[in-house]
């Protein structure tokens, strides 16, 4: 293992606004690869939002799904 190895944190998150689903979970086959906020599987995530450990999501249309960076952050910061 090499012991100078910088330790990864995650990616900022804009200051406001709203962030899809991939920017959250992270895409590794995206173009650059998206990385991960919160490394939990899709089913995890939606699990999580129903059951309200995650935040709930804003429905932007009928295939359009987002959350408020707000919601993101708080999470965040609460250790959840």
């Amino acid at each position: 293992m090499n012991e100078n190895r910088v330790p990864t944190k995650p990616p900022p998150l804009p200051e406001t606004g709203l962030i899809r689903l991939k920017n959250i979970l992270g895409d590794p086959k995206a173009d650059p690869p998206i990385p991960t906020i919160i490394p939990v599987s899709k089913s995890t995530w939606w699990a999580g939002v129903k059951s309200g450990h995650f935040p709930q999501p804003v429905k932007l249309g009928p295939r359009i799904t987002a959350w408020r960076v707000s919601d993101i952050r708080d999470m965040i910061e609460q250790g959840n």
